[in-house]
C-alpha cells in the first residue's frame, strides 16, 4: 500500500497533525490512519481553550471540524489565524457553498466533505504539507519595487507593507508565477481549492476584492486586472 501510495503522491512528509473533531469514531479512525504513516496526532483537551492549545503544540496541519461543542470552527480558525499561518483542512458535513466559503474566507486551505475516504484526506493533507514545505523554503519574491514574503504573506513596497490571508498569498502566488498571462477562474479554482467542487465564482471574488482592498493601502490596487470573462491577470500597477 505504501509504495502505491507514494507512487500516486509522492514521498511522505511526516508531520505532527491537530485535529479538532469532537466525534470519537472520526477522532479514532482518522488517528488509526495518520499513524500508519507515521503522523503524529494531537487532539483537544479543553474546548474552551482551541486555539492556545493549537498555538501551544506548534503543528504542522490541522484538521478542523465545523460543528464542535463550543463555538464553531470557523470563530476557532480565526482566532488560530490571528497568530498563525498553519495550514488547515476544514471537515463539513454539509454539501453547501456558503459553508465552504464561510471557511475559506476564514482563512482555511482546503476542505473535505464527511464522509470521505481517507486516501482522499492523505492525499491533501500531502499536498498542503509539501505546498508549504516549498513556501518555508522559498526566498521572498520580487516584482517590481515590491517585495512578497510567501512564508508570512506579508506585502512589501515603499508605501508599506500590506498583510494577506493565506488563500489571498497563494492566490497572489499563482498570479505572480504567471505574470503578465490571464489565469483563467476555473484554473485558480483549481489550484487553490482543488477543483473547488463546492466553491463558486463568488469564493474567488471575495478573495480578489479583499487583495485589492489591502494591496490599495500600498498603492497596488489597480495591479490585479480582470480580463473580462475569462479570469484574471496581475500587471505592473500604472498598466
Amino acid at each position: 500500500m505504501y509504495d502505491e501510495f507514494k507512487s500516486i503522491y509522492g514521498e511522505t512528509i511526516m508531520a505532527k497533525i491537530f485535529i479538532v473533531e469532537d466525534n470519537p469514531d472520526i477522532i479514532h479512525s482518522t488517528t488509526q490512519e495518520l499513524n500508519k504513516w507515521q503522523h503524529d496526532v494531537i487532539t483537544v483537551n479543553n474546548w474552551q481553550n482551541v486555539a492556545n492549545e493549537i498555538l501551544a503544540t506548534n503543528p504542522d496541519l490541522v484538521l478542523f471540524d465545523i460543528t464542535l461543542p463550543t463555538f464553531d470552527g470557523f470563530y476557532w480558525i480565526q482566532e488560530v489565524r490571528k497568530h498563525s499561518q498553519v495550514p488547515i483542512i476544514v471537515i463539513s458535513a454539509a454539501e453547501i457553498d456558503t459553508n465552504v466559503m464561510h471557511a475559506v474566507a476564514a482563512g482555511a486551505n482546503d476542505y473535505i466533505m464527511k464522509p470521505f475516504a481517507m486516501t482522499v484526506l492523505l492525499a491533501k493533507i500531502q499536498a498542503l504539507l509539501r505546498r508549504n514545505k516549498q513556501t518555508t523554503d522559498a526566498e521572498e519574491i520580487m516584482w517590481d519595487h515590491n517585495s512578497f514574503n510567501p512564508l508570512t504573506n506579508i506585502l512589501t513596497n515603499g508605501n508599506g507593507t500590506a498583510q494577506l490571508t493565506p488563500t489571498e498569498g497563494a492566490m497572489l502566488q499563482v498570479l505572480l508565477s504567471h505574470r503578465n498571462k490571464t489565469v483563467s477562474k476555473e484554473q485558480l479554482l483549481q489550484w487553490l481549492w482543488q477543483g473547488g467542487k463546492y466553491l463558486n465564482e463568488n469564493t474567488l471574488n471575495v478573495n480578489i476584492s479583499r487583495s485589492r482592498t489591502k494591496l490599495s493601502t500600498i498603492g497596488l490596487r489597480q495591479c490585479i486586472h480582470t480580463e473580462r470573462g475569462l479570469g484574471y491577470r496581475l500587471v505592473e500597477n500604472n498598466e
